[in-house]
C-alpha cells in the first residue's frame, strides 16, 4: 500500500500545484522557464503514475476487502464511464457544446470515472486510488472555475458537428477500452468473458 500512496502523493501532488500554490507556480515558471518546469513536472508526475500502477497491482495481490458492492453497480459504473469518456473527448475535440457548457470536461471526466469505480469496487486500494482521484478532481474543478471567474475566461460556443464528433469519439473510445483495453491493460474485463 505504501507504493500506491507514494504514487498518489507524487502524481496528484504535482497536479495540485495550481490548486494550492498558483502564485508559487507562476513565480517558479518565471524563474526557471517553462521548459524546465514542464520537464520536472512531467518526470515527477510520471514517477507517480508508475508508482500508482505498481502499487495498485501489488495491493490487488492481497486485497483488503472493505465491502462487496452489489452486481448492479458494475452496470452503473459502465454507464458512468461511458459519460466520462464522452467528457474526456470533449476536452480535445474542437468547438463542441459539451466543453462550452462544462468548461473543464477533463476534470469532470476524472470525477465521474473515479466515482464510478468507487461504486463498483470495495477494497482499501480502490478507496485510496479512486477516492484520491475523486477528491483531487473536486478540488481541481473548483480551483479551475475560480481561475476562470478571476480571469473572465469565456469558452467558445460549440457547434452541432463538434458536439456530435465529441460524442462519437467518446463512445468509440469507451467501447474500445471497455471491451478490450481494460482487460488487456488492467487485467479485469468489465463485461466478463
Amino acid at each position: 500500500m505504501t507504493i500506491l500512496i507514494l504514487g498518489l502523493v507524487l502524481f496528484l501532488g504535482t497536479h495540485s500545484v495550481r490548486i494550492v500554490a498558483e502564485g508559487w507556480r507562476t513565480a517558479t515558471i518565471a524563474r526557471v522557464g517553462p521548459g524546465v518546469w514542464k520537464g520536472v513536472y512531467s518526470l515527477v508526475a510520471l514517477a507517480g503514475f508508475v508508482a500508482i500502477v505498481w502499487g495498485y497491482a501489488l495491493a490487488r495481490q492481497a486485497p483488503v476487502v472493505l465491502w462487496t458492492p452489489p452486481l448492479a453497480m458494475r452496470h452503473v459504473a459502465s454507464l458512468l464511464t461511458l459519460i466520462a469518456f464522452v467528457m474526456l473527448s470533449a476536452a480535445y475535440v474542437p468547438r463542441n457544446g459539451i466543453k462550452a457548457r462544462l468548461k473543464h470536461p477533463m476534470v469532470l471526466s476524472v470525477k465521474v470515472w473515479a466515482f464510478a469505480h468507487l461504486l463498483a469496487n470495495g477494497t482499501l486500494a480502490d478507496v485510496l486510488l479512486f477516492g484520491g482521484f475523486l477528491v483531487w478532481a473536486v478540488l481541481d474543478f473548483r480551483a479551475a472555475r475560480q481561475r476562470d471567474r478571476a480571469a473572465g475566461t469565456v469558452y467558445p460556443a460549440g457547434t452541432l458537428a463538434g458536439t456530435a464528433a465529441t460524442v462519437a469519439v467518446g463512445v468509440a473510445a469507451w467501447a474500445l477500452f471497455a471491451f478490450w483495453l481494460h482487460a488487456a491493460w488492467i487485467g479485469v474485463a468489465p463485461f466478463g468473458r
